[in-house]
């Protein structure tokens, strides 16, 4: 029997993220790990910062020697693939151009502190009224986002990737 549907399951199927898995491997690795980079350590089956496990040594007391190796933060910043952009432009970026940047700095710490793989990569001046940051993740990106809002207004778009796991933040104010 032949209907006259105007769409196929294709509409309904989920799409498939190709690329956001390419800087993980495959199965756990053994712990503890050490980024020869960074100096994060693999452990409980997360990547923390070396002041998280000095706080709690007891649990980790027994361990074996730690196997160096590359996080997978360290591995995008060597590859150059982001995981999320912040464009920031508009007449009050070149006024507070300082402060900006400070804020950004000071939530990117407070993110590495729950989480060391999320950093920024790198910050752009594009002439005098654009700054371009980018991120290891997505999640840093929103961060960012909402804290630029919540501290100078300004008007805020979120753009999100279909297809893989990327998101472009847009601030703007006059």
């Amino acid at each position: 029997m032949r209907t006259n549907k105007r769409y196929t399951n294709a509409t309904f199927t989920k799409r498939v993220d190709k690329d956001s898995g390419r800087h993980r491997s495959r199965r756990n690795p053994d712990e503890p790990l050490l980024c020869e980079v960074c100096k994060a350590v693999y452990s409980d089956r997360r990547w923390i910062s070396k002041s998280a496990i000095l706080e709690s040594s007891d649990k980790h007391k027994n361990w074996r020697p730690a196997q160096t190796t590359i996080c997978p933060a360290c591995q995008q910043q060597r590859e150059g693939v982001a995981g999320g952009f912040v464009y920031l432009d508009g007449a009050f970026l070149m006024d507070h151009r300082e402060d900006i940047e400070r804020l950004i700095n000071n939530e990117a710490e407070r993110a590495a502190a729950d989480n060391p793989l999320s950093r920024v990569m790198k910050t752009e001046r594009v002439d005098n009224d654009l700054l371009i940051v980018s991120t290891t993740n997505e999640h840093l990106a929103l961060r960012l986002g909402h804290a630029l809002e919540k501290a100078f207004a300004g008007k805020v778009r979120y753009g999100f990737s279909h297809e893989n796991k990327l998101v472009r933040v847009r601030w703007h104010r006059d």
